[in-house]
């Protein structure tokens, strides 16, 4: 009864286009800090401290790590240790450059305490980072730490900038173990059960190849209860009862009978090769009508030939009726890979378009049904998603 009283998710338009513009290089504006501002990198060179706390990020790697009472209550640090290429709460930490990001990716120890902030906020989450591909597993106070993460959603708003921020300073690979792991442990192990909607709202979709958000929508969908408001993943395609009637091809018979008439056959080799068919009974009766009525044999012979001419081509249309019904179920059984073609091509376009074709594009995709993704989705991945909007909440944007 609680299943059936669950009213069904939405997708969030919000959340759809952040992580669309997010995917595609955003944002689309110039960097306009000169370029030997950096302050994003000489903080984690310890040369200055985040602002307006004042503390410098030995201090914070070193005493706040197992503190989890002090991150869990400030909120001004999260944006300094995953800086992004977009604007927080916290004002005073500035968004990542072009230049920057190049720079940090080149200063060993730069990405040495990115690495160490990492592990510090995993272990806060209660989990650990395990080998350097980047794969986690539960840390050993995880049963503790998971009930605090399921019930301190503003948490999953810091995951969603750290996996921004993984992607933006070249840890790529190591955002799909991680939203995996979140994946098993609240759907299948139903350890922290109500992280599930930001991660397949927020978490997959961080990730930019568009493969890895797919295997993880499918593993999701296998494991997603109830099955049917499911709508993170392609629809399923119902076949409709007319693409499932199966037309009979034409036969052998009606075939020759077609090349008899052309040829104009004695009579008696057109009945014969007429009676095993409908068609052939059809002229036969014709024939009977028409001798009864005193019609000569050859105007029943030009019967004959007209009516063979005929079935004839209704078969061929008939044929083509055919294939035409069997193509909706030929496109079903390839679905991934022309949705693999068409939604890479149409990543391609979109990267080319300007952001206000973007925008337009994704406002005139929320409009015209609701019953399609915008996710622009897996570039527009049409990973092709069902649904409403939502009034996500907006922190969730710029945290």
């Amino acid at each position: 009864d609680g299943t059936e009283l669950t009213a069904k998710p939405k997708r969030s338009f919000y959340a759809a286009r952040d992580l669309y513009k997010y995917r595609h290089q955003y944002p689309n504006f110039k960097d306009l800090r000169y370029q030997n501002d950096l302050c994003n990198l000489r903080f984690y060179k310890n040369k200055i401290p985040f602002k307006p706390d004042g503390v410098y990020i030995e201090e914070v790697l070193n005493k706040w790590k197992g503190d989890y009472e002090k991150l869990e209550h400030n909120h001004t640090y999260i944006q300094w240790l995953f800086p992004l290429r977009e604007q927080g709460l916290n004002f005073y930490a500035k968004e990542l450059t072009t230049y920057e990001i190049e720079e940090f990716k080149k200063t060993k120890e730069a990405i040495r305490r990115f690495l160490l902030a990492y592990k510090m906020m995993l272990e806060f989450f209660g989990i650990k980072l395990i080998d350097k591909t980047g794969n986690v597993a539960r840390a050993a106070n995880w049963q503790e730490r998971f009930q605090h993460l399921n019930e301190s959603q503003h948490n999953y708003l810091r995951i969603t900038r750290i996996l921004k921020s993984l992607g933006e300073l070249g840890y790529e690979s190591f955002k799909s173990p991680l939203v995996k792991f979140i994946l098993h442990e609240a759907l299948v192990e139903d350890t922290i059960p109500n992280i599930k909607q930001s991660a397949l709202e927020y978490f997959v979709y961080t990730i930019r190849d568009r493969r890895e958000r797919r295997k993880l929508l499918r593993f999701a969908q296998q494991h997603y209860t109830p099955s049917e408001h499911f709508i993170w993943g392609p629809p399923r395609k119902q076949k409709s009862e007319g693409s499932k009637t199966n037309k009979k091809p034409a036969s052998p018979i009606s075939i020759h009978n077609s090349y008899i008439s052309k040829h104009k056959k004695p009579k008696e080799l057109k009945n014969a090769s007429a009676s095993g068919s409908t068609a052939g009974k059809t002229t036969e009766e014709r024939k009977v009508e028409l001798t009864k009525d005193g019609e000569d044999n050859d105007q029943e012979e030009q019967e004959m030939n007209c009516d063979a001419v005929e079935q004839n081509n209704s078969e061929k249309n008939s044929d083509n009726d055919s294939g035409q019904l069997s193509k909706p179920e030929e496109v079903n059984d390839t679905s991934d890979r022309k949705e693999d073609s068409s939604h890479s091509k149409k990543e391609d376009e979109s990267l080319n378009n300007d952001p206000g074709t973007v925008e337009k594009d994704l406002c005139d995709t929320e409009n015209s049904s609701n019953d399609t993704s915008v996710d622009l989705q897996d570039d527009l991945d049409m990973d092709a998603l069902p649904g409403g909007t939502t009034t996500k909440n907006k922190d969730e944007l710029k945290s």
